[in-house]
């Protein structure tokens, strides 16, 4: 089991380090829309280029950031029954939600996306708006930010099972406590 945790703190600290970086992202698309709008309204031009880059950071951001939500447990809940039953239970729970629901739902999301992804790349698929972005590094994110969530649901699969055996504290103990900032029901 401690070679499964040193994974796990790998795979956290990678995705650690990477969400963070992905903040950027948010900070370039913002200046990316705001320089559009101010172009626009100055000399009246637009870019359809400019417009789908935004939706491609936008995108990036979402679909790369879904593995760093994961690990800073941030992630919307309903626990509204969840919440009032003994932690071992609310335990099991989430470790079977890991197995039968996330876990494949990402291998699956990540198999039918891979040819989606291949058949734009091999085609050179270009955006069907006038002067717009080619389309492959868009449905690249698909598959790689699935992969990314898949990682992060093996960490928090390998925490689970060391919480559960009392090997380390629970690593969401405060938040689930307290229900992450308000988002719990």
């Amino acid at each position: 089991m401690n070679f499964l945790l040193a994974i796990s703190r790998g795979i956290d600290a990678a995705q650690d380090q990477f969400g963070k970086a992905l903040r950027w992202l948010i900070l370039i698309s913002v200046l990316v829309s705001s320089i559009n709008a101010m172009v626009r309204f100055a000399i009246s031009r637009s870019s359809n280029a400019w417009l789908e880059l935004q939706w491609y950071l936008f995108s990036a951001v979402f679909l790369l950031g879904a593995g760093y939500t994961l690990l800073k447990n941030e992630h919307i809940k309903i626990d509204i029954v969840n919440s009032h039953l003994p932690k071992r239970v609310r335990d099991w729970i989430e470790l079977f939600g890991h197995v039968f629901f996330l876990l494949p739902f990402c291998l699956v999301m990540i198999l039918t996306s891979l040819n989606y992804f291949w058949r734009s790349y091999a085609g050179g698929e270009m955006s069907a708006n006038a002067g717009g972005l080619i389309m492959w590094p868009a449905k690249l994110m698909i598959p790689v930010g699935f992969a990314i969530l898949l990682l992060q649901g093996v960490s928090e699969f390998i925490k689970r099972i060391a919480v559960m055996r009392n090997m380390i504290p629970d690593p969401h103990a405060s938040s689930a406590a307290h229900g992450a900032h308000g988002m719990e029901a």
